[in-house]
Formats: C-alpha cells, structure tokens, sequence
C-alpha cells in the first residue's frame, strides 16, 4: 500500500465542504491485503458532491476512471498512474448510513444473507479525514457488543429456508436439477451458502466480512463452527457439475445437517 496515495487522496476530499468524513476500508483495513487487492475509500457526506468536482479529483490520480457508476453504490473507480492499483471511491450520504447501522444495531433487524456486512465495514473503517467528530461518534457506536437479539433474528431469518421451508433453497436446487437449470443451480446454491454463512457469523456473534474469504475468516473469528465445514462447502460446489441428482443431495444433506448439530448444540433451534 501507498501511505502518501491514501493520505493525498483522502486530503482532497477532505477539502470539499460537502464531506464529513473519508475513511480506507475493505481488505487494507481487514488485514487481508494482497497484491490483487484494492482501495476502497468511503466518502461520507452532507450533500452530494457534484460529478465534475469528482472528475476533477480523478484526473490528478487516474489514467483511467469511471466516474458516477450506479452498479451497487455511488462511486468512481480509478486506475491510478503510476502504481496502476485499482481504487474504488464510494460515497455515502450521512443519513443513509446512520439508517442502515440503527437497523442492524437497534432494531435487531435481519437480512437474507450478508445481514452485518455495512457494521463490519464501519467497524473496520480507517478515519483518514474527520470534520465535527461525527465518524468518532458512530464509530463508538458501531463498537458495541453484538446484539443477543439480532443474533436470534438472522438464525430465525435464515435457517427455516435452508431446507426446512416449502420454498426453501434445498426444494429450489431440487427443482432447478430437474428442469436442467444450470443458471438457477448456481444461484441457488450460491444463496444456500450466502445464508449458511450468515447464520455461522451471527452464531458466533462476529459481523459478516462480506463475500470475500469467507471460509478463510469464518476458522480464523468463529470458535462454534460445523465439523468439516470447509470440505462440505467445497463438496457441495464440486457437485454442481454432476449430472446425477445423488451426489448434490447427498453434499447438500451432509453441509446442512452439520450446521444442524451445531445449532441443536448451542440451544439455537429445537
């Protein structure tokens, strides 16, 4: 990583009346930085900053950019001159992300999939500019103790359509085999694994990382984890290219099951 990059980056936007806060996070701040990694800087503001300010920015660090992209959030991507390190500028309104932590935070309110992605990404952010103490304020908050009752709304949330409900993913890998929809076998194993994932976080009351290493975070931060979690994860990927039902059944059934014992171990579900 390049110190005197970020610190020239974040002072710019720091000089804009419009923002409150600029903050590093993702893989930099999360300890998982590698050489295929980005940097991802969240523009906190009041207002929004006005595209040809943003230009502006980007073409004294960028020999590439795209500016005003609307895929997932707001943000401009760079290429940046001389290192070529791929930097994504997200901004975020100040009230849109104080409603997204009170949601997770005091209202104890689930997701299906990835439900305490947005308070990992608060809770790992790296202040590099500040005006009035509003970041240190919400980042005092986004710092509490995980919510006993947000830990039993993203199990009850996403447990039942593991397999247990008529729609439940299990049915839908089921029907998506037999019609020979490969499309919508992957997506469906692929939201199996999302909420499978989202329930182990939560069980061990540790904020989801995002889709990134997840296997590779969950051994590292989580003490209460299936038997052979890796292997049942990875069999059921690996048979999604069979053409017989039995092998997906049969990983699909091991991967759950275990996830069963170890919620009937922690008094999560009968």
């Amino acid at each position: 990583m390049n110190a005197e990059l970020i610190s020239n980056i974040a002072r710019k936007f720091g000089e804009l009346d419009a923002v409150e806060a600029v903050v590093l996070s993702g893989s930099c701040t999360a300890n998982c930085w590698d050489a295929r990694s980005d940097l991802d800087f969240y523009v906190y503001i009041h207002q929004p900053i006005p595209v040809s300010v943003r230009k502006k920015i980007a073409g004294e660090f960028a020999r590439k950019s795209e500016i005003d992209n609307h895929f997932w959030e707001n943000g401009d991507e760079w290429i940046e001159k001389s290192s070529g390190l791929k930097i994504d500028i997200m901004y975020r309104p100040l009230s849109w992300i104080e409603g997204e932590l009170n949601r997770v935070l005091e209202d104890n309110q689930a997701s299906v999939g990835y439900s305490t992605c947005l308070w990992h990404n608060f809770q790992s952010s790296k202040p590099l500019y500040s005006a009035n103490g509003w970041f240190k304020s919400m980042k005092q908050k986004a710092d509490k103790p995980y919510p006993a009752k947000l830990r039993e709304a993203i199990i009850s949330k996403n447990y039942p359509i593991l397999r247990n409900n008529i729609s439940s993913y299990a049915n839908q890998i089921q029907l998506a085999f037999q019609r020979h929809d490969l499309v919508s076998l992957n997506h469906r194993i692929s939201a199996l694994i999302a909420s499978y994932f989202d329930i182990i976080f939560a069980l061990n009351q540790v904020p989801h990382p995002g889709e990134k290493r997840l296997i590779e975070t969950a051994k590292a931060r989580c003490q209460k984890l299936p038997a052979d979690m890796e292997f049942h994860i990875n069999n059921l990927i690996v048979s999604m290219t069979s053409p017989d039902w039995e092998p997906i059944s049969s990983a699909l059934t091991q991967m759950i099951d275990g996830l069963d014992r170890l919620l009937k171990r922690e008094r999560m579900v009968a």
